[in-house]
């Protein structure tokens, strides 16, 4: 913990009150780093494409694992083949996932259009200015579902048949289910997934340098500190972007937290 998240953390925070120009050359320069934060416009663009990505991801990501999980819990057979199945994309590494969908959105060869072109419809720009970062959330919805679902089915196993039993006795089956018993249930369990799905999505990078380069159009936070730090060699600056990062993801932790604060159930 103090090599790998204490000292880089630290280090980050020391290097912010600097300008750098590669490894050696630094200057103290107190707030500045942070005053240029501020008035920066593409960290601003950048910003706002991370959270829309992270809206992508809390909505379709958290919430397909959810309903795959009540599914898969509400069966007998198969839950160990469901399991691996759903699971897979996790193992895989997520440039290879990026090259898989660059072929899918490629303008004149990609599957997708293709199946367009054999149905008698026009091609689409998968990945133009106004679509690409939605064409980026895919396949960074899909990598995680499982991992997500798989936390889900395990604290669902845990919750006493006695709960739904009762439940049928007083009526409660289907979607009301779902939504009386099982989310009440695990509502700790989705506070988790939640927060863990916030901070992966400012941790995003390959899918957006891979499908798109990383324009100006779709960078995101995890881009536009590599282009800081590593190509302009400005350690100084993308650690200061590096402590607004986590200054967001903890904020947007705790509001996500608070606004899901209820009483909870106890098993």
């Amino acid at each position: 913990m103090s090599i790998f998240l204490y000292y880089p953390f630290f280090k980050s925070l020391y290097l912010s009150f600097y300008r750098t120009k590669g490894f050696f050359d630094k200057k103290f320069i107190g707030w500045d780093n942070y005053e240029r934060l501020v008035s920066d416009k593409l960290l601003g663009a950048a910003t706002l494409h991370t959270l829309e990505l992270m809206l992508y991801v809390l909505i379709f990501q958290v919430g397909i694992s959810l309903i795959l999980a009540t599914m898969v819990d509400n069966i007998s057979k198969f839950q160990r083949f469901f399991r691996s199945v759903f699971f897979f994309p996790v193992v895989i590494s997520g440039t290879a996932i990026s090259l898989l969908f660059v072929l899918f959105y490629n303008y004149n060869f990609g599957l997708l259009n293709g199946i367009l072109t054999g149905l008698g419809l026009e091609k689409v720009l998968w990945l133009s200015e106004s679509t690409a970062l939605k064409a980026i959330a895919v396949p960074t919805v899909w990598h995680y579902v499982g991992f997500y679902f798989v936390l889900f089915l395990t604290a669902m196993s845990k919750i006493p048949a006695d709960y739904y039993d009762a439940g049928k006795i007083e009526g409660i089956n289907g979607f009301k289910k779902m939504t009386k018993l099982t989310i009440p249930l695990i509502l700790s369990d989705i506070k988790v997934v939640i927060t863990l799905a916030i901070t992966g999505t400012l941790k995003v990078f390959e899918f957006v340098w891979v499908i798109s380069r990383a324009q100006n159009n779709t960078d995101v936070l995890g881009t536009y500190i590599y282009k800081k730090a590593l190509v302009d060699q400005n350690f100084g600056y993308g650690s200061t972007i590096a402590i607004y990062m986590v200054v967001l993801g903890v904020i947007l932790a705790l509001l996500a937290n608070r606004l899901l604060k209820s009483d909870e159930i106890t098993y």
